[in-house]
């Protein structure tokens, strides 16, 4: 189909109408003509993806990141003025609490921009393809898992990142390794992950294969995965430092290859600042962590904290929080492995309810069963740090219907060049 791009969804694709049926369509920007291939079509819509920019929107700047004349999938809004880009994103936020929370009367505070509008992921995931007989190491095309764009300079990657990648790709070159083919589950090189702490000024490599006899790889860890499956998850094996180590809101923190470390390292400084101003501690509050992971959130309160609970699902992010408490002389806190739901309860028999709760759910954000266990607090604010507006909308409406306000949401530009959003809302107990 050939489509005029009218404006932007939620998620970043464009929106199109032909005769009054929508489409969207990934990779197209508003003003954009584009030639598009439907790739799943409903009753009332349609999904798309670009295959040709026949015409660029008059606002469309050139890209600044491509690999090979193939636009970075990692930056579908590259072509997009920064100023825009953030435009977009706060006009989402609304959009998500009005619409789908029914929420009014907060307050949308003025969008925290990025300190790097480039070079500022602090972890990137390759994948492992062929093209005409040469390995690639890069990312899927943007719409394709058959097809790897091969990666010489990522913009959104450190030089140091690039090199670490460049260097494993020519290491599988001169060992003659082929990468895995998930349509035939034959092959070895799946994956490499590379880690950096941006204050340290430590990488960390991992490289993912099937289970195969090869050459000790030039990287940290090595994960080996069995059967099919696109997981990088699996038994890892230690070849080189297997922490990485970051530091963040002036505190240092050891973080193992599983777990969940905020990508933008500058921009988690100002998340972390904001939830902190929302929290408004005192010095005597008991403050619950739940989401925890390894706990950079709740020991960064923790100073300005009576006392901090923290729960986590994954047992070696805790062990790593308990770890990170320790490196860091902090004797406030305290962390339990296990699902928020169940823990919540016993959490609140032990230490006693909390003046604040905090949240840094996922991007499903939180099952109604956790938003009752949540309510049962019965703190007077809760700080809920959202990676997705279309869960925390929902989310927070749950929390407005049980006796809450919701009084000031901030977005926050964690990843810029994408239409990924970050926000925190401040909800809190009805006098």
């Amino acid at each position: 189909m050939t489509l005029e791009i009218e404006s932007l969804a939620y998620g970043g694709r464009g929106v199109a109408r032909d005769e009054g049926f929508v489409v969207f369509v990934a990779g197209a920007l508003p003003g954009d003509r584009v030639r598009a291939e439907v790739t799943k079509s409903k009753r009332n819509h349609a999904e798309a993806r670009t295959v040709e920019l026949i015409e660029a929107g008059p606002d469309r700047i050139p890209d600044r990141c491509d690999h090979g004349g193939e636009p970075c999938p990692g930056a579908p809004w590259q072509g997009l003025a920064y100023e825009q880009q953030l435009h977009h994103k706060s006009e989402q936020v609304m959009d998500s609490l009005r619409r789908l929370g029914g929420l009014t009367g907060f307050e949308l505070d003025p969008i925290e921009p990025a300190v790097e509008q480039w070079r500022y992921r602090n972890k990137l995931e390759y994948s492992f393809g062929e093209r005409d007989g040469e390995i690639m190491l890069g990312f899927h095309a943007r719409g394709r898992w058959d097809e790897v764009v091969d990666a010489k300079d990522c913009m959104l990657a450190s030089e140091a990142n690039n090199h670490a990648r460049n260097a494993v790709r020519a290491w599988a070159h001169d060992q003659g390794l082929p990468a895995y083919d998930p349509a035939d589950g034959r092959g070895v090189l799946r994956n490499l992950v590379v880690r950096e702490g941006a204050r340290t000024g430590q990488l960390q490599t991992r490289l993912v294969t099937s289970a195969a006899e090869i050459p000790k790889p030039p990287v940290d860890l090595h994960t080996i995965i069995e059967g099919p499956g696109g997981s990088t998850d699996g038994p890892t094996g230690v070849l080189g430092a297997e922490l990485l180590e970051e530091e963040l809101c002036g505190l240092r923190f050891a973080i193992s290859h599983r777990a969940f470390f905020q990508t933008n390292t500058a921009m988690a400084e100002r998340l972390y600042a904001i939830a902190a101003e929302f929290a408004s501690l005192s010095g005597s509050e008991r403050v619950f962590d739940l989401f925890c992971g390894i706990g950079t959130l709740g020991l960064s309160l923790a100073g300005d904290a009576g006392e901090v609970w923290g729960v986590e699902l994954v047992g070696e992010a805790v062990g790593d929080a308990e770890e990170n408490a320790r490196r860091n002389e902090i004797d406030n806190a305290h962390f339990i492995a296990g699902d928020a739901r169940k823990e919540i309860a016993p959490m609140l028999a032990e230490a006693g309810p909390p003046d604040v709760v905090v949240l840094d759910p996922p991007r499903a954000g939180l099952s109604k069963k956790v938003v009752r266990r949540v309510i049962e607090c019965d703190a007077p604010r809760i700080v809920y740090v959202s990676c997705n507006p279309t869960t925390l909308a929902p989310n927070a409406a749950q929390l407005v219907e049980a006796g809450y306000g919701l009084t000031r949401v901030k977005p926050v530009d964690m990843f810029p060049q994408t239409p990924h959003i970050e926000c925190v809302a401040l909800l809190e107990k009805a006098p």
